[in-house]
């Protein structure tokens, strides 16, 4: 599989949480991806333990409310050195045109700018980061903002 250069942020999506467009920090100083819920519960699938979660993908966003089942929970040490309980899901990553599954915490992030932070455990496996660049892979344009082409039939 060939390296995809990124930015150090990107628009991502989470297609099996229902997250088309996210927007996301790639940093390869953190080990763990984390996502900002704004409330999360416990609940039983099946007899195995599942977490229920919304979430604003954007700042301007509507919530989300998405369901995965529960892969681990680990203590989790945070940039200032606080140490949380936290669960852990597997879902699956779109950036770049590649997917690939991933595994990711679910934490309050409220106060940073990136409701997604995605660790180099989970860019390892096609992602370099220029951290000198940003958003090198754009979503493609809204078609209400795309001008349609000009047909010889109608006045400008």
């Amino acid at each position: 599989m060939t390296t995809i250069r990124t930015g150090w942020r990107e628009w991502v999506a989470l297609p099996m949480l229902q997250l088309p467009r996210v927007r996301a920090k790639l940093d390869t100083g953190a080990r763990s991806s984390a996502l900002h819920v704004e409330r999360q519960w416990r609940f039983t699938e099946a007899g195995a333990p599942w977490i229920g979660f919304v979430v604003r993908p954007s700042t301007r966003g509507q919530l989300v409310e998405a369901t995965a089942a529960i892969a681990d929970e680990r203590i989790v040490t945070d940039s200032g050195g606080h140490r949380t309980l936290r669960v852990f899901v597997r879902t699956q990553l779109r950036l770049a045109g590649v997917e690939h599954d991933i595994e990711m915490n679910l934490a309050d992030r409220c106060g940073m700018r990136f409701p997604l932070l995605l660790g180099r455990t989970a860019l390892s496996l096609a992602f370099m980061v220029d951290p000198a660049a940003s958003f090198l892979h754009r979503r493609k344009p809204r078609t209400s903002l795309v001008e349609a082409p000009h047909s010889p039939e109608q006045p400008r």
